[in-house]
């Protein structure tokens, strides 16, 4: 009495713990693989770096809105010969001081440290436009990848529906070479005991083997698309029957499903982007030619060999005595006027620029506009084609059900069964052809709303 007891209460043990394991596992969907695809795919890692390089372009150029600190150090040794008169400082060209009545070593040590500090303290808001344009800029990436996310999402979506149109096909047509297996195996039969001719039993031994031949090539379907698949997800093995039965039972999207284009689609922010980008580029170029107002400051310290007395001492460490300190602080103004024309000009084509875009995104969103309305027309059609090729493809299969078991009885003739037979498979095949439609024409216009929930959780 106490084994059977203590088995009893084994296996409701058993059963408590496993039951809650198995109710944790989710059978797989699109949406799980995504999230795979989103981790691992290389694609993504590229846009999201360019997109870090335009962040940090952005705050290079903040970054001018500092002010400039140059240092310079240096130790000399040359000649001291100079000259009288005035020159221009073009390069290639220095400036030596010096003295007839310097006397000792014809060659001088010196020694030069300096530190300039120039800070661009007004601009008539040059810093600030080209600020805005980096940043336009910076959008602009970050809007280029989230229209890359959502391509992708609609390439995925599109691999993994053809994979679930293949296997399934596949599926159906090993039914079908079952079938004429079948018939084959009746026919040759009847044709040994002399109740059908020869002639059935070669008929439909062609017609399993063409049905064979089509299986190879949906085999080599299959495979493609799995390859493909594969190259977006990474994954080895994926788990498609639940996916399998919902490919060709889809659910009717019943969610709330908006019929106007957002205009935050990233298709149409990345061009809105690219246009303020103009225009900010635009109005950095108008107002080059306006002066600079800056806060300038210096400290200076040098060393000669050349004392007090004229003397010119030739040692190198002689070169860091005879010690002159120096500062400077005060405001320049820089005024760059010969380029106002030609900056004129290029403000005037990068405002064109930013006006082709602003068309460009009128013209898109007028566009998208309208296939989001027509594909929805359409997707609302084709599940009711769904639901009748369901039904016809029941109707065929239990019509042939019944020609098959007049056939056996000698009532009808080969041929009529094999033309019952195509028209199942026909069936068979609109039906396939229609739920590959209407998952294809969801996945276009998920990426037309930026909304793949519904494609992701019932798929």
């Amino acid at each position: 009495m106490v084994k059977p007891l203590l088995t009893v209460i084994f296996v409701w043990l058993v059963m408590g713990i496993s039951f809650p394991l198995y109710a944790q596992q989710s059978p797989e969907t699109l949406g799980n693989l995504w999230k795979n695809v989103e981790e691992n795919y290389s694609g993504i890692k590229a846009k999201q770096s360019s997109a870090d390089a335009a962040a940090l372009n952005e705050r290079a150029v903040k970054s001018n809105m500092l002010p400039q600190i140059k240092a310079q150090v240096q130790s000399t040794y040359g000649t001291y010969n100079g000259g009288g008169g005035a020159f221009f400082p073009q390069a290639g060209f220095f400036n030596v001081s010096g003295d007839a009545s310097l006397h000792g070593a014809s060659l001088s040590s010196n020694s030069f440290g300096s530190a300039v500090v120039d800070w661009e303290v007004f601009s008539f808001g040059k810093l600030r436009k080209e600020n805005q344009a980096a940043r336009a800029a910076t959008n602009k990436k970050n809007s280029e990848k989230d229209a890359y996310l959502l391509s992708l999402k609609k390439l995925l979506s599109e691999r993994y529906i053809t994979l679930l149109y293949n296997k399934t096909k596949l599926t159906w047509n090993e039914k079908t070479v079952k079938r004429l297996d079948e018939i084959r195996s009746i026919t040759s039969g009847l044709s040994k005991a002399g109740i059908k001719p020869a002639a059935d039993s070669l008929l439909a031994s062609s017609a399993h083997t063409q049905s064979l031949a089509e299986n190879y090539k949906l085999e080599g379907n299959s495979s493609a698309a799995f390859i493909k698949l594969k190259e977006l997800s990474g994954k080895e093995v994926f788990e498609l029957n639940s996916s399998l039965n919902h490919f060709s039972s889809p659910v009717p999207y019943l969610e709330h499903r908006s019929g106007l284009i957002e205009s935050s689609h990233p298709i149409l922010t990345t061009l809105k982007h690219q246009a303020d980008f103009f225009t900010s580029k635009s109005a950095v170029e108008k107002s080059a030619p306006l002066p600079s107002v800056h806060f300038l400051g210096g400290l200076s310290y040098k060393g000669t060999s050349i004392d007090n007395d004229g003397y010119v001492s030739g040692k190198w460490e002689d070169g860091f005595s005879n010690n002159a300190n120096n500062f400077l602080a005060g405001v320049g103004i820089t005024w760059n006027i010969s380029n106002l024309l030609t900056n004129n000009y290029k403000s005037q084509g990068l405002t064109k620029e930013a006006e082709s875009l602003e068309n460009l995104h009128a013209q898109y969103e007028q566009a998208m506009q309208a296939d989001l309305t027509a594909v929805q027309v359409r997707i609302r059609q084709q599940f009711k084609q769904i639901e009748k090729t369901s039904s016809a493809v029941k109707q065929a299969g239990d019509g042939y059900t019944m020609y098959l078991s007049r056939y056996k009885s000698g009532l009808i003739g080969l041929n009529e069964l094999l033309q019952i037979q195509q028209l199942f498979e026909v069936a068979e095949n609109s039906h396939l052809e229609a739920s590959r439609e209407y998952w294809m024409l969801v996945a276009y216009e998920a990426e037309l709303t930026s909304n793949f929930n519904f494609l992701f959780t019932n798929l």
